[in-house]
């Protein structure tokens, strides 16, 4: 394994982390909420009077970082290395799962480890060890 080191961006990262950290702990101990996206994003499909607003700020608030962040400094290229249909079902795939899973990825990789939940350490590894899988199963046994 080789390390790209152009493109190594540890002091991003740990702040990155840092504000998320500080923005989870955030809306716990204000609104008493987790920040799992599915969860906030969903509840929205079905509003609650009196518990949309918050909600709408914070997905807008993830979407205008993003724009805030790149006028700071330079976003990376992506490239994405399959064709619309994939990405299409594959979309469709994690939003099933999470709906199967009770929650998202986030909710446990990000608030449910720093509670020390066991669920929530499990969890992520186990998207991890399926992303992994997966990636192994496309990119060497099916091409």
């Amino acid at each position: 394994m080789n390390i790209d080191w152009a493109n190594f961006t540890p002091w991003a990262s740990l702040a990155g982390g840092l504000l998320i950290g500080l923005a989870t702990a955030m809306l716990l101990l204000f609104n008493g909420r987790i920040a799992g996206i599915s969860g906030i994003v969903g509840s929205l499909l079905r509003p609650v009077k009196g518990d949309v607003w918050w909600r709408v700020a914070f997905i807008l608030g993830l979407i205008v970082a993003s724009f805030v962040y790149g006028l700071v400094a330079l976003l990376p290229n992506v490239m994405v290395d399959a064709d619309m249909a994939t990405l299409i079902v594959a979309g469709l795939l994690v939003g099933v799962g999470t709906r199967y899973g009770s929650g998202c990825t986030s909710g446990p990789g990000i608030c449910g480890i720093s509670r020390l939940y066991l669920r929530s350490l499990v969890a992520p590894l186990l998207f991890l060890l399926s992303g992994f899988v997966t990636v192994f199963v496309f990119r060497h046994l099916l091409n």
